[in-house]
């Protein structure tokens, strides 16, 4: 019984090919690189911006809380499927923390502006992985195969956390964001940063 059990379960298990298994590595490292550095912003931020606007301590808690939980999924798929982090790791620490005490220092409407622009790069990644994920279940299908129970997970949890960090986004434009100075350049700044960490996190 038990190795028929096995038997079955080998056969769900979907064999990825060299090049999806590199992007699922290079995914998970970048995903647990960026929560890293968003629960170091909300660190560094909430104390300036909860000694001047004490109502938005739930909110901050409500995001860092849920940034954690983000943080703590990737940790256990980076040990589970033996993945390094990235080698930037210190790096990111220092810059997420440098970056969430400077926008709380500059106000409410700074820290606002560095959650939306951060979001909406995080955003669109995690879009950008849930995409590529689909195509290999539509290839699956196509062949009358059917998805790894694991990887139908990690799709949710992707989708799951994508959803979250796009509700933060609506937190941050709701409570000012655009009403930020100098908005532009500072979302501008900050989400071609995002993007500069994320095609190095992918790589280094």
């Amino acid at each position: 019984m038990q190795s028929c059990s096995s038997h079955n379960e080998a056969q769900d298990r979907t064999i990825l090919t060299e090049e999806q298994r590199k992007f699922l590595d290079r995914a998970l490292r970048v995903n647990q690189a960026g929560e890293l550095a968003a629960t170091l912003i909300y660190t560094a931020q909430t104390p300036p911006v909860v000694k001047a606007h004490p109502n938005l301590r739930p909110l901050m808690k409500h995001m860092y809380d849920q940034e954690a939980g983000h943080f703590k999924t990737f940790n256990e798929l980076l040990a589970k499927h033996r993945i390094r982090p990235t080698a930037m790791y210190p790096v990111w620490q220092a810059a997420a923390t440098i970056l969430g005490w400077s926008t709380g220092v500059m106000g409410r409407e700074a820290a606002m502006a560095c959650t939306e622009a951060v979001e909406t790069e995080i955003g669109d990644h995690y879009n950008g992985q849930v995409r590529e994920m689909f195509k290999w279940m539509q290839d699956l299908q196509e062949k009358g195969e059917e998805l790894d129970p694991e990887l139908k997970v990690l799709i949710d949890d992707i989708k799951r956390i994508r959803d979250e960090e796009l509700e933060h986004l609506d937190y941050a434009v709701e409570n000012d964001a655009k009403e930020a100075q100098p908005y532009q350049p500072l979302t501008d700044v900050i989400r071609y940063g995002c993007k500069g960490a994320i095609w190095i996190s992918e790589r280094i």
